[in-house]
């Protein structure tokens, strides 16, 4: 998917949603349980990420599997996670997919990632971490159409131990890695991960990168502003995929669960479209 298709989907939906999909058999209704102990051939992470898909695909522009909830399942979660993916593309193929599996390793094992994502799973976009530099990145952007989203300021506590740490010059180690890894791609290929938590700090991240799309995890559970995200953040093409996770998928711990899910995506999705309008009419 191009910046312009994304961009148009963005003003054709009103919304620049991306749903988390991070399931976890802990926290899904139990009678998708019961019926997988029943029968053998019942997938619960896929039948609840297909309804949570069919439910929500009208209000967001993107879905986001996280690896790790697929992962712990071993094979059964990557059939899963595959499955998941490509009832994505039959059903809803105006959506921005994006594996949230934060690899990035030596040259030949991230060119091995960037076909398993972007060739096997056919995936739209795929988070790596940045810090073993330039030859880690470079081989997952060979793949037109295809996005690197770059780890920059996280969301999470710890982020900074190292993000926020400063050079003798002044220049934060997250200001490095967006200017550095400027030169490596520009925005129509490469997007940044910044956590919604992070606020104000969205104006230092828009003076080096103004023209980037940002992934934004954090609103919702994890406490971040929608309205903070968007004051400092904001571009000329929105530039923004905020993420909800918990918040939409686990609104119903009944048989109700997709409905839930529904509403909860619809109420940020009219949040987004107030916005939306405001900067329209600016």
């Amino acid at each position: 998917m191009t910046r312009q298709q994304l961009y148009e989907n963005i003003c054709r939906k009103e919304s620049f949603l991306c749903v988390g999909l991070d399931t976890d058999l802990h926290k899904v209704p139990q009678h998708l349980l019961a019926e997988a102990a029943r029968d053998a051939a019942f997938d619960p992470i896929f039948e609840f990420n297909k309804a949570i898909i069919d439910a929500t695909a009208p209000y967001c522009i993107a879905f986001k599997p996280n690896l790790a909830f697929y992962e712990a399942h071993g094979v059964r979660g990557w059939m899963a996670f595959e499955k998941t993916v490509r009832y994505i593309r039959e059903r809803h193929p105006d959506q921005f997919i994006i594996a949230d599996a934060k690899r990035g390793d030596i040259g030949n094992t991230s060119k091995l990632y960037a076909r398993t994502f972007f060739e096997e799973m056919d995936v739209d976009a795929l988070t790596v971490a940045p810090y073993m530099g330039e030859d880690s990145v470079t081989p997952f952007l060979g793949y037109e159409g295809k996005w690197v989203i770059l780890l920059a300021l996280t969301s999470n506590k710890g982020s900074a131990d190292f993000q926020l740490t400063a050079s003798p010059d002044g220049e934060r180690l997250f200001e490095r890695v967006l200017r550095v890894s400027g030169q490596w791609a520009d925005a129509s290929q490469m997007m940044y991960v910044v956590g919604a938590t992070q606020g104000a700090a969205f104006a230092d991240i828009r003076r080096i990168a103004p023209d980037h799309f940002l992934l934004v995890p954090g609103i919702g559970a994890q406490g971040g502003s929608l309205e903070e995200v968007c004051r400092y953040g904001w571009n000329a093409q929105c530039g923004l995929i905020v993420n909800s996770s918990r918040a939409i998928i686990y609104a119903d711990p009944t048989e109700h669960f997709a409905v839930a899910a529904a509403v909860q995506a619809r109420d940020v999705q009219q949040q987004m479209a107030a916005i939306l309008r405001s900067h329209a009419a600016v």
